[in-house]
């Protein structure tokens, strides 16, 4: 059976912490995460800038396979956020005169300025795919953020409304796609915390937006919700307010946080026709780490309402803003309480 395929896999979000030589992580952290480029978080000039991210992003692919994880990523590293890397590579942003929006936590915040026909350019994360392929022989992930999170994190100062803005985000994001799948990778996800921080916008015109950015594309497709990261937002609705609504999207896979928020499980049960990856480490503390024991005593509480076949495991959001010792301890934590659960269910490594 393959691995993408296997009952309690492992995985990742998305984004693993970069190195202090790497980026300034004191500034990193000071700030929300950015939405137009952040160059001045990078220590390392142009020049060679991209080596090194080259030789932090080994690190990160390096400590996902010592920790056991099955599907990685390339932890990310690349990015100064989730987002804006391929926001803003896009046509039709004014990168010289950012706009404003506010964030999930309600502040204004520098954002991309759609000022034309939003298009891609050129592909944006290929060569993050092929660097990933060529160095590991797990099966792998990469990540782009989905249209109508983007929308959201954009001041529209062209199209009539921000319904029309995600078909076209959704359009740039489905092109992507389809190259990062022909790089080599196994699995793509799309990332779309603001259905739960904007859950009424979402209710209008978030579902053709994301239906339109997966449309026919091959391969094992992932969506990431979730309420922010732990180390940004800290007041949290309680259960996800868009989630039912997923069971019908194109995605097979639908990634959701259940420990920093405490999550009522039973929510499991109204994603019939998906496999979950379910997030089992609380992101909120950077120094506490789960035992494997609690791992799996979540995983176990979540099996009474989901089947072993379409459940995966991964950390709650990106681990980006943790200290790498707690990151790597946490993943280590995951396998093995993973582990723990395979073994009482017959279910081979």
């Amino acid at each position: 059976m393959s691995t993408l395929t296997a009952p309690l896999r492992t995985t990742v979000v998305g984004s693993y912490p970069q190195p202090d030589w790497l980026v300034d992580r004191d500034l990193l952290g000071a700030r929300l995460p950015p939405r137009v480029r952040a160059r001045e978080i990078w220590r390392v000039p142009e020049t060679w800038l991209e080596a090194a991210q080259d030789d932090a992003t080994l690190i990160a692919i390096r400590d996902m396979e010592r920790a056991g994880i099955d599907i990685i990523s390339d932890g990310e590293i690349r990015r100064e956020s989730y987002s804006n890397r391929f926001a803003t590579a896009l046509a039709g942003i004014d990168l010289d005169r950012p706009g404003t929006a506010l964030d999930r936590t309600g502040h204004p915040n520098p954002v991309p300025r759609i000022a034309g026909p939003i298009r891609r350019r050129h592909p944006v994360l290929v060569r993050d795919v092929e660097f990933l392929r060529a160095n590991t022989d797990r099966p792998i992930k990469i990540t782009v953020p989905g249209p109508f999170t983007m929308s959201q994190q954009a001041q529209n100062d062209y199209y009539p409304d921000l319904g029309a803005a995600a078909l076209d985000f959704a359009a740039a994001v489905n092109d992507e796609l389809r190259d990062l799948l022909a790089a080599g990778a196994d699995v793509v996800q799309i990332d779309e915390p603001y259905l739960q921080a904007r859950s009424e916008a979402a209710r209008d015109y978030a579902l053709p937006a994301i239906a339109r950015a997966l449309e026919g594309i091959g391969g094992v497709t992932a969506l990431h919700t979730c309420f922010g990261y732990a180390h940004v937002v800290h007041a949290r609705p309680e259960g996800y307010p868009f989630l039912e609504e997923l069971d019908g999207v194109p995605a097979q896979q639908i990634a959701i946080e259940s420990m920093q928020q405490h999550v009522d499980l039973r929510a499991l049960e109204s994603l019939p026709h998906k496999t979950v990856i379910l997030g089992v480490l609380n992101l909120d503390d950077a120094a506490a780490v789960e035992t494997p024991e609690q791992v799996a005593a979540q995983i176990r509480a979540a099996l009474q309402h989901i089947t072993p076949a379409r459940l995966m495991l991964a950390p709650d959001c990106g681990m980006k803003y943790l200290p790498r010792p707690t990151a790597f301890a946490k993943l280590q934590a995951l396998v093995a309480g993973t582990k723990l659960v395979r073994r009482e269910l017959g279910i081979a490594d």
